[in-house]
């Protein structure tokens, strides 16, 4: 991709900080090359927001990456996160996001120390502002939050203990493998991806309806 002199000017001069950099509304597709070149090797925090990337292969060259703002570009959840396990912080809000499943799995893998994730204006996190009803958003964040142990914050919400507790009982493996037919193969039709998020997603919400047990603190 060709640069323009003013994108590397702009890049060289957007913070005193030289531990952030900022490319936002830049009409990008990607990162560019000579970007990464440039700034990879000492770039902490990294906003590439309102552009027009799918594709986020060039950030595994941030080695030292622990924040990455990428909002409003069409990414996908067929977009594959690279490993950044220096990673703190991820910013994915209205992207093009429609499932979490199994792209959720894959993010913990590639960034397994993430304490803050904010997926909000995407298809998979439902909310009042989209259509979703509360038990749909209730269960986008049991589900995310079930996968990332570490995590303190989703959303502009923090994460409290309820809710962990409530995300490990809900989705522990005995449970997960319980709404697969055993006879098709249990747990791995669920890995493999023969099952759908939304029929995933349905099962889920049946079982845990029938296994309340009681009323339970969840401060959402």
């Amino acid at each position: 991709m060709a640069l323009t002199p003013d994108l590397i000017v702009s890049a060289d001069g957007a913070t005193d900080d030289d531990t952030r950099l900022t490319l936002a509304y830049e009409n990008l597709y990607e990162v560019p090359r000579t970007i990464v070149e440039r700034f990879s090797d000492h770039i902490q925090y990294l906003d590439i927001s309102h552009n027009k990337i799918t594709n986020l292969d060039a950030v595994v060259h941030f080695k030292h990456l622990t924040s990455l703002i990428a909002d409003a570009n069409p990414i996908t959840e067929q977009c594959a996160i690279p490993p950044l396990p220096k990673l703190q912080l991820l910013w994915l809000n209205h992207c093009k996001i429609s499932s979490l499943y199994p792209w959720a799995g894959k993010l913990k893998e590639s960034c397994p120390n993430l304490v803050h994730i904010s997926l909000m204006g995407n298809p998979a996190a439902p909310s009042y502002f989209n259509g979703g009803t509360f038990y749909e958003y209730l269960q986008y964040r049991l589900f995310v939050i079930s996968k990332f142990p570490s995590l303190n914050h989703l959303d502009d919400r923090r994460v409290t203990e309820d809710e962990k507790a409530e995300a490990n009982r809900l989705y522990r493996r005995p449970l997960v493998e319980r709404i697969v037919d055993p006879g098709s193969g249990g747990l791995s039709q669920l890995i493999h991806g023969s099952v759908s998020w939304n029929a995933f997603q349905k099962k889920m919400n049946s079982l845990w309806t029938r296994e309340k047990q009681g009323p339970r603190n969840l401060l959402i």
